[in-house]
């Protein structure tokens, strides 16, 4: 199982702020394709996945006990 967080935005589409999912060995691009067949639209925002606290590529792969962060787009001035 992988932890999953939902921040901002994403925890109000969600309507969690976090949740476990049995996706080790899979990689960050099914993880975003399971994320958008559950929760339509998530995807659609721009939002990045994070790893561990690291930004992640769609082909890095989840270990058991990883936590993925769906951070969306952040601006500041």
């Amino acid at each position: 199982m992988i932890n999953l967080l939902y921040f901002a935005g994403i925890r109000d589409l969600t309507g969690v702020p976090e949740e476990k999912a049995p996706l080790a060995g899979r990689t960050v691009g099914e993880l975003l394709e399971w994320a958008e067949e559950k929760y339509p639209g998530i995807r659609g925002g721009g939002a990045r996945v994070a790893v561990n606290e690291e930004y992640a590529l769609d082909g890095d792969v989840l270990a058991e006990g990883d936590t993925a962060a769906f951070i969306p787009p952040v601006s500041g001035g």
